[in-house]
């Protein structure tokens, strides 16, 4: 694969394979951030688990301490008083088959959808749109619920999904390269600490296998297993 010049001059900061102790490998990230926008800073899973298999799946959502950095448009799909406190809480869009409509029609200008489980029965309409982007709401997210105000607090202060693809890899952001160091790590230990934490039962052998930390325009760069977990326990 053809690298571009600038590829190859951040890769040349590494300046060995790695794995790179965690501190080192947040420092070299950040290092390596040379686009012209802020770029984000995602994380890399290789997980020893088979997806294949229903109960070796892992799923879940967390909260990061710091955020993503990332400005987040939610929309709420909801009647009657939810309406009211969605719009309470801050939702950026709020309504039901006006807004299922649009989707329809090939609308998307939105980050996060939250649905009332009263609502799933029209919301399930849009499963072919919003899944395979990522934006169908599911109980096991948080996003389909009564408790609408906590679902829009959560997406405000940086809640992520998680979820193990078909190769068995989980990717999610860890904020910006612009964030201190420091709060790259706390967002990346909470991450850890909550995959660990959802471990499957069935899953035997080497549960994390390797970690890879990258920004969007640059290098992977290994992070020792054992380093991270040993952050997890501090």
């Amino acid at each position: 694969m053809a690298r571009s010049k600038r590829y190859k001059g951040v890769s040349e900061k590494l300046g060995g394979e790695g794995p790179y102790e965690v501190d080192d490998a947040i420092r070299l990230v950040k290092e390596t951030a040379s686009a012209k926008f802020d770029e984000t800073v995602e994380i890399a899973f290789r997980m020893g688990v088979d997806p294949k298999r229903s109960d070796q799946q892992l799923r879940g959502t967390v909260v990061l301490p710091h955020g993503t950095g990332r400005s987040v448009r939610i929309l709420v799909l909801a009647k009657g008083e939810k309406v009211t406190e969605a719009e309470q809480a801050g939702a950026d869009l709020v309504g039901s088959d006006e807004f299922i409509e649009k989707i329809q029609g090939g609308w998307l200008e939105f980050d996060t959808v939250i649905a009332t489980p009263d609502m799933m029965k029209d919301v399930g309409k849009l499963g072919k749109i919003l899944g395979p982007r990522g934006l169908m709401p599911n109980p096991k997210s948080g996003t389909v619920t009564f408790d609408i105000a906590k679902a829009v607090n959560d997406s405000r202060a940086g809640k992520i999904e998680y979820r193990t693809d078909k190769t068995a890899n989980v990717h999610a952001p860890l904020g910006k390269a612009s964030f201190e160091a420091g709060k790259l790590k706390e967002n990346l230990v909470e991450l850890t600490r909550e995959i660990i934490r959802a471990k499957p039962a069935a899953a035997k052998g080497h549960y994390i296998r390797n970690t890879t930390i990258s920004t969007t325009m640059g290098p992977g760069i290994d992070v020792s297993v054992q380093s991270l977990t040993d952050a997890v326990k501090q």
